[in-house]
């Protein structure tokens, strides 16, 4: 029997985080949207002013028998610069900072130990909040899969993926 569990990871432009750990095996799906804001139904185009608050977020829903939570979060630590307030490189406002959604006791202790490992690897402070999932928006369809549609647009996120998952250790 499959069991299911999602949690919510804003690293920047949610573009290319939903490619990196949708490529994560044991991930069983991922869809991009808004969380933690302010207004109900955001939409891309309310949330780019940076004054309601919400993130641009990646549900990764995956399967706990198939893959551990500590190396999606070891990879979303991996493919941006979470010392990095309320922006990813070109990318500047509060929609773009970096944010873990939990839905469970568990999901949260593993991300406070992932942020932990993370800053045990850098000199500077990282930013990172962890919270309890508010709702959660799912943003316009031509944002889901993004890449998948859109080969030849250059990915917001570069990065070696192959490498990232051989580094993980835990």
């Amino acid at each position: 029997m499959m069991t299911e569990e999602t949690i919510y990871l804003g690293a920047g432009c949610f573009w290319g985080v939903e490619t990196a750990l949708g490529k994560v095996a044991g991930v069983l799906k991922t869809s991009v949207g808004y969380m933690g804001g302010t207004t109900q139904n955001p939409t891309y185009k309310t949330i780019c002013y940076g004054d309601t608050m919400h993130a641009e977020v990646v549900a990764v829903t995956y399967d706990p028998t198939r893959t551990k939570l500590a190396l999606i979060l070891h990879v979303f630590f991996n493919i941006h610069d979470a010392t990095q307030l309320n922006r990813q490189g070109p990318d500047v406002g509060t929609q773009y900072r970096s944010c873990i959604f939990t839905t469970t006791a568990e999901q949260l202790a593993i991300a406070q130990n992932s942020l932990k490992i993370a800053q045990d690897k850098t000199p500077k402070p990282i930013v990172t909040t962890i919270e309890p999932a508010p709702t959660y928006w799912e943003a316009e369809d031509y944002h889901q899969q993004y890449f998948a549609k859109n080969p030849y647009h250059p990915n917001c996120h570069l990065f070696n993926l192959d490498a990232i998952l051989a580094s993980f250790t835990g």
